[in-house]
């Protein structure tokens, strides 16, 4: 007879929301709530997620045995929060809260490939310090005696955890007093003294808006180092705190796309600043964590852990022999926190080795996609390739003579990131194709680098350091002898956001880069996500033919159809 699996829940309510669902320990399903209501960085009611994680794997929410939970700043209620939840009037199943850092630290070491590790979080704003105490009432001596002396409302801004295989022991945690919002002056989104509301509240001020904190770090480049010289952090008593002097010299914020591109140079300028500045305090928080508790293994997690360049420049210190950066850093990554709590922590269940992969979400069958492909078959030519190869060679083909292809593969990725099935791809070489993409494709700024896919045993060929980055988290920089052929995924400074492919996890898109790599010699192909600007990658292919009569694509790949314009 059969046992039954363990199924255990893991639902994230912050902005970026997301469900993951655990069987047996390992990810069936993820999906973050943007791809579904196609609503970017969506969050607050998780009912859409969470039933998409129930339906794909074929399963009624009476089969879970655990629901974790978390969001920021409250503890969410049963039956609403921002609408109706699936678990109103309903007894089953158990459903429990954890704070916010905690959850981005299980999401860290749940994917990763350490059974034990030290595991450093740093963000915007994490729960507040009467949450917290509410939900780990033992934990009072880990944090510095400093913050009780506050009356205002404080949250947590960086942790220092260890993980002993099991449980997540916390070594140093810190929180920051509330920011004034209503004064006039720049004041950082939610809390005064985090990295993470610093890079946004620059991101604001070069792009009015808080969510284009990667477009900054894609700004950066086009600055020169030193115009300015004001210190933005200090630490003191390990503590790290945001002065306030520098914010004198920000006195013109951009007011619309027009008004920056105008001033293009004294905003990259800025980016370059506040990147340099971010960069000093990320390897000084963490040097300092490390040295008091050493470890030879490192997890990095919270929407800080996704600024590729300061994340390049840790892995060159010796902070630890290993370092393993969480590919959904961001809140994004709650849910997959919640999920490996309740296996691990709550559970006490062991931990099993993840495989590599970040692709989580729901394959599409043959029948969906020649559904989803009747509406479109006026204009569109469909071929049916039975043979893979075959398929690989007409792909790879089309990218040799500068075609452009939108790439569907079974499951999306979980996490911000294209990794090769949901993605946009082009020949890196071929002049003006950076410029074509980012006008005709992905109607965004111009001023956007792409990212080098390349065969994972030849990056050293390549790039000068040859990392390992099979999430796009990591820059290196490109070999001279290489700049013309990788022109299109190469930035203005010479770095590039590397993606190292593996065949292990990622055996169709390893095979179309290996099969270009055979016609051209380039063994290295432009991918960016198969989305325009402002709007979530594409999760079905409904999305997708969308997308692709609505830009200048040439060539959609779905599964083993090829479909071009008529």
């Amino acid at each position: 007879m059969n046992k039954k699996p363990i199924y255990i829940l893991g639902t994230g309510l912050s902005h970026n929301g997301s469900a993951v669902l655990l069987k047996n320990g390992q990810i069936c399903v993820a999906i973050e709530k943007e791809r579904i209501t196609r609503i970017k960085h969506d969050g607050g009611n998780d009912a859409a997620a969470i039933q998409y994680c129930l339906e794909t794997e074929g399963i009624q929410l009476t089969d879970v045995d655990l629901v974790v939970q978390c969001e920021n700043f409250e503890i969410p209620s049963r039956d609403f929060f921002r609408g109706e939840r699936l678990f109103k009037e309903k007894m089953e199943p158990k459903l429990i809260s954890i704070s916010h850092h905690l959850a981005h630290a299980y999401s860290a070491v749940g994917t990763s490939p350490f059974t034990s590790c030290n595991v450093m979080v740093i963000d915007g704003c994490g729960s507040p310090l009467e949450q917290y105490l509410l939900l780990h009432q033992n934990e009072k001596e880990s944090i510095a005696l400093d913050v009780f002396n506050s009356i205002q409302m404080q949250c947590e801004k960086d942790s220092f955890y260890h993980f002993d295989g099991q449980d997540m022991i916390p070594l140093f945690k810190d929180f920051s007093e509330m920011s004034d919002l209503s004064s006039s002056e720049i004041a950082l989104p939610t809390t005064k003294h985090s990295i993470g509301g610093f890079y946004a509240t620059i991101s604001n001020y070069v792009f009015g808006n808080m969510d284009d904190v990667g477009k900054l770090m894609g700004l950066a480049p086009y600055g020169k180092t030193g115009v300015y010289d004001y210190e933005v952090f200090e630490f003191i008593n390990d503590r790290l705190f945001v002065k306030e002097d520098w914010k004198t010299f920000l006195n013109q914020p951009s007011n619309g796309y027009t008004f920056f591109k105008e001033h293009f140079v004294y905003y990259a300028n800025v980016a370059k600043w506040a990147q340099e500045q971010v960069e000093k305090a990320v390897l000084q928080c963490i040097k300092l964590r490390t040295k008091q508790f050493p470890h030879e293994n490192l997890c990095y997690s919270g929407g800080v852990a996704l600024n590729a360049v300061a994340n390049a420049k840790l892995e060159d210190t010796n902070v630890a022999q290993s370092i393993y950066f969480e590919p959904a850093a961001s809140d994004n990554g709650l849910a997959l926190g919640c999920a490996f709590y309740g296996w691990l922590s709550y559970l006490k269940q062991p931990k099993k080795e993840p495989n590599g992969s970040t692709c989580f979400g729901k394959h599409y069958t043959k029948e969906a996609i020649l559904q989803a492909y009747e509406e479109y078959q006026l204009e569109l030519k469909m071929i049916d390739f039975f043979e893979e190869p075959e398929l690989l060679h007409y792909s790879a083909e089309a990218l040799l003579h500068g075609k452009t292809i939108g790439w569907f593969q079974s499951g999306s990725e979980f996490g911000p990131r294209a990794l090769g099935r949901r993605s946009i791809l082009a020949h890196p070489g071929i002049e003006n194709m950076k410029n074509h993409i980012n006008t005709t494709i992905k109607f965004r700024e111009d001023f956007r680098p792409f990212a080098p896919a390349v065969l994972q045993e030849k990056v050293q060929d390549y790039f000068e350091v040859g990392r390992n980055s099979p999430y796009m988290i990591l820059v290196d920089r490109t070999k001279k002898e290489h700049l013309e052929n990788l022109r299109n995924v190469t930035h203005k400074d010479g770095s590039a956001r590397v993606q190292t492919v593996e065949a292990s996890w990622n055996p169709k898109f390893y095979n179309l880069i290996q099969a270009f790599y055979e016609l051209s010699g380039i063994a290295v192909v432009l991918n960016t996500s198969f989305n325009k600007k402002g709007m979530p990658i594409v999760e079905t292919p409904k999305e997708a033919f969308d997308l692709f009569r609505e830009t200048a694509l040439d060539v959609l790949v779905i599964e083993n159809f090829v479909f071009l314009k008529n």
